[in-house]
């Protein structure tokens, strides 16, 4: 069964579900899901909506035109469309850490992330062997300071070659450049092994440490421009105490991390989340 995933936002209003499901209703398709929010402080309305295509009476490519003719009954509205047999592709960047990316692997392996990992590419040969057993290919393209900017020209090629729709860093710990990101906005995920916004940039736990803190978190957010800044998609904690080194934190977060990353990444590919400014709205 083919379905279609519809992801609205608009000025909040009476009247806009009904409008949507009548929309739906109209053309004979059946409503699998539902999901909606209202944000009264905002005056916004956010809504994910799923229905079969099978009886559907609009072909794929009339959808979005008559969904432009419903919008303008609204002030606002914007929405994106898809269906679930456009399958996204993802390229995963790493470096040396294998914990993230051994995670997802597995979990594409099991069926889980309902996307396509299709290419791994890092800044050092460490985790080509693991790559290779999950039968994908490895690029190593280093990035060191003074070859940044040709690195990521490489990695821009790749990105194209393998038609890439989502790029997630695990654990890649290089600084994209603006212009990188610009080019891939709400389509780069990456894991900050920090509950940010607290403890942002190199080190967290060692900074968690000395703070003394009694939580320790981790963050998947999209990247942006402002290091550690962009949109939180998904954030998860442990208790630590003073008995804890900072292998101990390392070691609980490395747990945290991939978790966080998993969520993050299958709520992305599973058109679950809505960009709103610099926040997010993530519909389970």
């Amino acid at each position: 069964m083919i379905t279609a995933t519809l992801l609205v936002t608009c000025t909040d209003r009476t009247g806009i579900v009904a409008n949507l499901t009548n929309f739906v209703s109209e053309y004979h398709g059946n409503i699998l899901d539902l999901d909606q929010h209202s944000d009264e402080e905002a005056n916004r309305f956010f809504m994910r909506l799923v229905w079969s295509m099978d009886k559907f009476s609009l072909s794929r490519e009339e959808v979005p035109a008559a969904l432009k003719i419903l919008a303008k009954k609204f002030d606002d509205f914007r929405f994106d469309l898809s269906f679930s047999d456009q399958r996204q592709r993802v390229a995963i960047l790493c470096s040396q850490t294998p914990h993230c990316l051994y995670d997802l692997l597995l979990r594409q392996q099991m069926g889980e992330l309902e996307g396509d990992i299709v290419l791994v590419c890092a800044n050092h040969p460490d985790l080509r062997e693991v790559t290779e057993h999950f039968g994908l290919p490895f690029v190593h393209i280093p990035a060191a300071r003074d070859r940044r900017a040709a690195a990521e020209a490489k990695q821009k090629r790749l990105l194209q070659k393998y038609r890439i729709d989502l790029v997630v860093l695990a654990r890649y710990m290089q600084i994209l450049s603006p212009a990188f990101c610009a080019a891939r906005p709400h389509r780069i995920i990456n894991i900050h092994h920090s509950f940010l916004p607290a403890f942002v940039g190199a080190k967290p736990y060692h900074q968690a440490k000395a703070r003394g803190v009694k939580i320790i978190g981790a963050t998947a957010h999209y990247v942006t421009a402002d290091l550690d800044q962009g949109p939180i998609i998904e954030q998860d904690v442990a208790r630590v105490s003073h008995r804890d080194t900072v292998d101990d934190m390392v070691r609980k977060g490395r747990d945290l991390e991939r978790q966080v990353l998993s969520r993050a990444v299958r709520a992305h590919l599973q058109r679950r989340v809505l960009v709103e400014g610099n926040r997010t709205i993530v519909f389970h």
